[in-house]
């Protein structure tokens, strides 16, 4: 990285105060899920919060807060506005700059890299209490370079409670503490099912693996989020459950992790 870029994206870091990182072992666990929900409720409880999608191959965040199809302004000769959600929280993605969402993104690692420090030196941010990084799946040669290239005051690891997604979440916790991540905690999501006809749970992948992954490696379990139809609905229809499903057993159980978070999660 060049100093006119480092001496960029340092001048943006220092106006944010917490940088949080989401990853998995493993991809389909809900981890985009669990990063648009996390954002929109801490920007709900009076935050200003940025949420930044690096997953380059599979930016799906803007079509989760339905704001698929918009562009990203411009302000001076070399400034780029990011979209807002809402007046507290603000998005980039890589959805934005794609003229067809049907077509792949075919890049190599340098050209991605480069994007990626654009995202951040070259983004009018502003003050931001939190910005939240939706890091692409897996162990390897992506998240090792956002995890350097982004210094984080705190990282999140999103598993389910099936086997072989514990397993992958007991290699990014080990991923991160080599990186010397600070680790927030594990969040199970897809933690049983909740019936809509007679109420009861139906724990479809296991019940319990993120929680004694947590007690066995020594982090913070912040919590379990159930299956519910309704998030999967909302989600394809650009409205994050938090906030269009408050009454709902995942909602509640995902603010008590947001609180979780806020607790523990800043300077």
């Amino acid at each position: 990285m060049g100093n006119e870029e480092d001496r960029k994206i340092k001048a943006v870091l220092s106006k944010i105060k917490n940088r949080l990182l989401i990853f998995s072992g493993k991809g389909g666990v809900g981890k985009s899920t669990v990063a648009a929900n996390l954002s929109l409720a801490l920007a709900e409880k009076g935050m200003q919060v940025g949420l930044l999608d690096v997953d380059i191959h599979g930016p799906n965040l803007a079509k989760m807060l339905g704001v698929e199809g918009k562009r990203m302004g411009a302000v001076g000769k070399d400034r780029i506005m990011p979209v807002s959600i809402t007046d507290k929280l603000k998005l980039v993605s890589m959805a934005f700059l794609l003229q067809n969402p049907d077509l792949p993104v075919i890049w190599r690692g340098p050209l991605k890299m480069k994007a990626i420090q654009q995202f951040l030196g070259d983004v009018e941010w502003g003050n931001l209490d939190w910005l939240i990084v939706d890091s692409p799946p897996g162990t390897g040669d992506e998240p090792l370079s956002i995890a350097q290239l982004i210094p984080t005051t705190g990282a999140i690891i999103v598993t389910t409670p099936q086997d072989i997604s514990v397993l992958d979440s007991r290699k990014a916790i080990n991923f991160a503490r080599r990186l010397n991540l600070r680790i927030v905690g594990i969040i199970e999501n897809m933690s049983g099912l909740i019936c809509p006809h007679c109420g009861g749970r139906i724990d479809l992948f296991k019940d319990g693996g993120g929680e004694k992954a947590a007690r066995e490696l020594g982090v913070t379990f912040l919590g379990k989020i159930p299956i519910d139809p309704n998030i999967v609905e909302s989600g394809d229809n650009g409205k994050p459950f938090v906030s269009n499903q408050p009454e709902s057993d995942a909602a509640k159980a995902f603010i008590k992790i947001v609180e979780k978070i806020m607790g523990g999660g800043t300077k």
